[in-house]
């Protein structure tokens, strides 16, 4: 899938984040027992997705429609849902068609109703006439919508659904991997992310969270060397110093652990890596004893 998709599916990690409440790659060092697993499911979904995230928006290429109507649509969706939404209907009313089918679902996202988005999004996804790159990204939408939903499962099956169309995109399949993860499958995880990495082996995304899926299996030290490989390629990756932070704690390295984590803060201060980070040295600091 063009390469435009990106920014789409890379939403995919935040949107975990808003329907888990902590990234399964960048979950806090288990520092009350080792061995627990985290968590298989996902709580409550907050009400509408957090102001300062963008919402999915569709991609440059390949759109389900062309025109001033669509771009103005998509356009309201950052900053006026409800616009957005009113433009959608009244944009159908008068054959809009699919274009307007797709603001109006993405609007259901910004208005607090992720479960609606993407029963929307999926219904749209299999019954229009679009190509199938583009109703790959539809499925890929419905999918992180039922995640900000809270239902992993749901999305698990909308983005096995667009890679059925576009079974070799790696946005896609490493898409996938967040979801499996979430779902407490990490093996399932490790499959798309080794696909992803046979089609773009250099990224550096991929290869952190394969590293975490390691660690969850409790595979570390191919774990330490896939973090390595990513800090090879880049070396202030807040996502991969957090990983590698969190492997130094587990193997019983506190000082390069919190090494890694306050360079974390240092080079991406403002994000969630950052937030985690001084969570996991606050949780260091708190001593064996209190345990």
């Amino acid at each position: 899938m063009n390469r435009r998709l990106s920014l789409l599916l890379s939403l995919a990690a935040l949107l975990v984040l808003l329907a888990l409440g902590a990234l399964w790659w960048r979950e806090p060092p288990p520092v009350v027992n080792v061995a627990a697993p985290p968590p298989p499911a996902a709580p409550a979904a907050p009400a509408r997705p957090a102001p300062d995230l963008p919402l999915p928006l569709p991609p440059e290429l390949p759109r389900l429609s062309d025109g001033p109507d669509y771009d103005n649509c998509l356009a309201l969706l950052r900053d006026d849902p409800e616009e957005a939404m009113r433009f959608a209907q009244a944009w159908d009313a008068t054959g809009g068609g699919d274009g307007a089918l797709h603001c109006a679902a993405l609007a259901m996202i910004g208005l607090g109703q992720p479960d609606t988005a993407a029963e929307r999004l999926e219904r749209l996804g299999a019954g229009s006439r679009a190509g199938g790159l583009a109703r790959a990204a539809v499925y890929g939408q419905a999918s992180q919508a039922w995640m900000m939903a809270g239902d992993a499962n749901r999305a698990f099956g909308a983005a096995t659904m667009a890679l059925t169309l576009a079974p070799n995109d790696p946005d896609l399949l490493v898409d996938r991997a967040v979801i499996q993860a979430a779902l407490a499958r990490y093996g399932d995880a490790l499959d798309d992310l080794d696909r992803a990495l046979a089609l773009e082996p250099d990224r550096v995304e991929a290869l952190v969270f394969r590293a975490a899926a390691l660690r969850h299996l409790d595979r570390a030290t191919e774990a330490v060397n896939m973090i390595q490989r990513a800090l090879n390629l880049a070396p202030d990756n807040a996502e991969a110093l957090l990983e590698r932070g969190i492997l130094r704690q587990l193997r019983g390295d506190a000082a390069g652990a919190r090494q890694d984590w306050e360079r974390v803060i240092t080079v991406a201060p403002e994000s969630m890596a950052a937030s985690l980070a001084a969570q996991n040295i606050a949780l260091s600091e708190v001593g064996p004893a209190s345990r």
